[in-house]
């Protein structure tokens, strides 16, 4: 099978069950992934959230998922439980397609790792 097929094909697998696990079968886009990833990254899971730190959670997602591309690092958990991040590599120009596929290939790789999908 094709890199982009199966690419395609576990994107749609993660889609499906977060949809049906945290949406009612509504579907969730790209942004509301991330979001689900940095609130399990935080660990705080009942809590809910601020729009400011929404943001935050996305960012700390976006982290995490590109550390294995070296564009970050894991640097500490603040007194808050918060994680941190240092940038130890520079991102590259893409055009906004191909930051979604960078996006959702690093996503896919996530989920394989925690055993979410096979």
């Amino acid at each position: 099978m094709a890199r982009d097929e199966q690419l395609k094909e576990r994107w749609q697998e993660i889609v499906t069950k977060l949809s049906n696990q945290f949406a009612d079968g509504d579907t969730l886009d790209l942004d509301a992934i991330i979001y689900l990833i940095g609130v399990q990254e935080l660990g705080q899971l009942e809590r809910t959230f601020k729009k400011d730190h929404k943001l935050d959670l996305m960012h700390i997602a976006i982290c995490k998922l590109l550390v294995p591309y070296g564009y970050y690092e894991f640097e500490f958990v603040d007194e808050d439980g918060w994680p941190h991040y240092k940038t130890i590599g520079e991102l590259p120009n893409l055009k906004a397609g191909e930051q979604s596929v960078l996006m959702k290939e690093a996503i896919v790789n996530y989920f394989l790792e925690t055993q979410y999908i096979k």
